[in-house]
């Protein structure tokens, strides 16, 4: 890519009085078998400024005329190389470069004002007896031995001014220059490739997860609104609590059903085509939840599964994406980042439910929250593909980055579940997603009812206080995503990486909920719950990154078995608790999730891995 322009002219002994300019790639090509007199090239990258001339050297002769090249700069100068710094200002006419021909002169002068560092090199050229020749250059930017290190990132206007008498500037591809009063003036557009706006310049895999975190924020808040709009429901249509419950329930029907489903379609026909499914249909059926209220509860129920069958195929459907787009090393923090978009969903449609609910009334929620689908759907379908070698837009640059060398996998045509559930580091996830998601449930499914209960908070600060854990789970899968990265660059095996952060997200909720028992202040139990939840978020870095590294051609899939059991364990945990409280205490539900979380330590201990064992 050649950023400049290159004022030439073919034979010095044919001038006509007008001037004419070579732009970019087509002045390059005419340095290369054309006589060539003044050859200068600028590029402004960032406060850099650079400029580079090619002269010959001394002082030659051509019949009438006699050729002098000279360069008037502030600085030290040689024959071979002049250099010029100035870190405050680089005034008008730092550059300009005089030709005596007979007593007439062509005079380029350089009128613009720049901030930064100049830099200026002469290198000699070839010449003969028909004019100046340069020295070829060749495509990696070098002339003889010497490094052309400008980067071509923005695009300057560049005036200068021709003046001759009977003289003819002319260049291969060039453009006119009118003249006047023997004097001409022109613009030179320097740079045959415009530099592009900051968000087209955003990493293109980045895009991607920032898409998916958009995804899973509108997942969560499409979610956590029924339990909200659930109050002034029951009241309109005189619904008892075991409705409720009923209502409740029903989303987790249809998202059990879809989770390895999910992943079979996303391994095998893309990410991009079952994440935005799920987001249309979990979207359409929000939207008619109101209306299927209002048509019986029947039909309130089967709207609630269908919503769970769209919601429950992005999971898999994200991890399939992430396992193509992203490189291992930025694996934890990307994962962490698209996950912290749930807990930033429940956040989000907490707080804005009652809102909406007291000014426009409950229908307004599954409305305004399920007419969003439609404007991520729109991005997604512009900006998303299933993998790198599908986007026609990405960078050679980022391309090889993502892939690391590697070549692209054939699409996954057949799921071999024979090998899948013969391995023992997928029995470790399966395990270890179960143990992981009983502790969490519960702590988000009762956390209110132990606030009352125990605490003795009324119903409002136990609602503002159920948003803490959510904030702390965001803020810390975050933290815990850079320092598994982190860690990974440094030289730790992707093995031990998962092993210490899922480690953090068993004992660390463990530990507080053992606490408990001895606070003796509301804030202090406040404080353990939410330092739980924090350790807890560290799973994203460890458990949940870890499809990915063992599967990625089947990430998808490996993410739906154990997600079920995820599922299963939210759905047994909670019923369980329940009972637990009916015969016990709350110090025998925590003393439950205590022993799951520590069976899911050893088992991940003895038997998970980092290294790819499906392919």
């Amino acid at each position: 890519m050649a950023i400049g322009a290159v004022v030439s002219n073919r034979n010095f002994g044919s001038f006509t009085g007008s001037g004419r300019v070579c732009h970019g790639e087509a002045a390059t090509a005419h340095q290369r078998g054309e006589p060539l007199g003044v050859s200068a090239t600028q590029c402004v990258n960032k406060k850099m400024f650079y400029s580079k001339l090619y002269l010959p050297r001394g002082t030659f002769s051509l019949p009438g005329y006699t050729y002098n090249s000279s360069l008037h700069t502030s600085g030290r100068s040689n024959s071979k190389f002049l250099r010029s710094k100035s870190m405050s200002h680089v005034e008008a006419d730092f550059l300009s470069v005089s030709q005596q021909l007979n007593e007439n002169f062509l005079f380029i002068n350089r009128r613009q004002r720049m901030r930064g560092i100049c830099e200026c090199s002469l290198f000699s050229a070839y010449f003969n007896d028909n004019g100046v020749q340069p020295r070829k250059l060749d495509k990696l930017g070098f002339i003889d031995g010497h490094a052309l290190s400008s980067k071509h990132t923005i695009v300057t206007r560049t005036r200068a001014d021709f003046k001759s008498e009977e003289h003819d500037i002319t260049g291969t591809k060039s453009e006119s220059v009118g003249s006047s009063e023997m004097a001409s003036e022109a613009v030179l557009l320097e740079g045959n490739e415009q530099s592009q706006p900051w968000w087209k310049q955003f990493p293109k895999r980045w895009a991607i997860v920032m898409l998916c975190f958009a995804s899973f924020l509108l997942c969560n808040m499409d979610r956590v609104n029924m339990s909200i709009a659930i109050l002034p429901m029951s009241k309109e249509f005189n619904w008892n609590s075991a409705t409720v419950g009923l209502i409740q329930s029903s989303f987790f029907w249809g998202y059990l059903l879809t989770q390895i489903v999910g992943g079979i379609w996303a391994d095998k026909i893309g990410g991009k085509l079952v994440l935005g499914f799920g987001v249309v249909w979990w979207s359409i059926a929000t939207i008619l939840t109101p209306i299927a209220a209002r048509i019986g509860l029947p039909f309130l129920l089967i709207m609630r599964a269908f919503m769970g069958i769209g919601e429950g195929v992005a999971m898999p459907a994200m991890n399939n994406l992430l396992s193509k787009w992203i490189p291992v090393s930025e694996r934890s923090r990307s994962l962490a980042l698209v996950y912290s978009g749930m807990y930033l969903g429940s956040v989000t449609g907490l707080a804005v439910s009652p809102i909406l609910i007291h000014k426009f009334g409950w229908p307004s929620v599954f409305y305004g929250f399920g007419s969003l689908g439609s404007i991520w759907f729109a991005l997604w379908l512009k900006k998303a593909h299933s993998s790198p070698e599908e986007d026609p837009e990405l960078s050679a640059e980022e391309k090889k980055l993502i892939l690391g060398g590697s070549k692209p996998k054939e699409p996954v045509t057949e799921i071999p579940w024979k090998r899948i559930l013969s391995k023992a580091p997928v029995w470790a996830l399966i395990i270890s997603h179960f143990c992981h998601n009983w502790g969490t449930f519960i702590l988000l499914t009762w956390m209110p009812t132990y606030y009352n209960q125990v605490l003795k908070f009324n119903l409002t600060e136990s609602g503002l206080l159920c948003v803490l854990p959510w904030l702390t789970m965001a803020v810390f899968a975050n933290i815990g995503g850079w320092i598994a990265d982190t860690l990974v660059s440094k030289g730790f095996s992707i093995t031990s990486v998962r092993k210490i952060m899922q480690s953090i997200g068993f004992l660390g909720p463990a530990f507080f909920l053992t606490q408990l028992k001895h606070v003796k202040t509301p804030a202090l139990a406040v404080l353990c719950m939410a330092c739980s939840q924090g350790s807890d978020a560290f799973s994203q870095s460890g458990l949940y990154s870890n499809h990915q590294d063992i599967g990625p051609r089947y990430a998808g899939v490996l993410l739906g078995l154990s997600n079920t059991a995820g599922v299963l364990a939210g759905v047994f945990g909670t019923a369980a608790t329940g009972y637990i409280l009916q015969k016990g205490s709350w110090d025998d539900v925590f003393k439950v999730a205590v022993v799951l979380y520590i069976i899911g330590t050893l088992v991940w201990n003895l038997f998970s891995t980092g290294e790819k064992i499906l392919d």
